[in-house]
């Protein structure tokens, strides 16, 4: 599918990624309604998020650049230290922008 580069096309694209992001909670949130939480179900849901988490900072790891990573190592570290995810994502966000800064001088 191809988008004009208008500002109908702009604001089609926003309406149908709002409409699928809409539809894809929904539709969680409906199938989980039906879904007895036992045990099991439970365990499968908190490594889910653990494996979706890995799926999202592995390419980083590998494929960034050394602000990446220094963030994810900023990150991981004041997260073990405070067990705070906002200073965590603070110190992460903070130590890849001083990296940018520095190398851009």
């Amino acid at each position: 599918m191809n988008l004009p580069m208008t500002l109908i096309g702009a604001l089609t694209a926003i309406v149908v990624m709002a409409l699928v992001t809409y539809l894809t909670r929904a539709g969680g949130v409906l199938v989980m309604s039906r879904v007895p939480i036992g045990p099991k179900v439970e365990r499968f849901i908190n490594a889910m998020a653990g494996s979706v988490l890995v799926a999202v900072i592995t390419p980083m790891a590998v494929h960034g650049d050394g602000a990446a990573r220094l963030a994810l190592l900023a990150t991981l570290g004041v997260m073990l230290i405070l067990r705070k995810p906002l200073p965590a994502i603070a110190a992460g966000i903070v130590s890849a922008a001083l990296w940018r800064f520095w190398v851009s001088l």
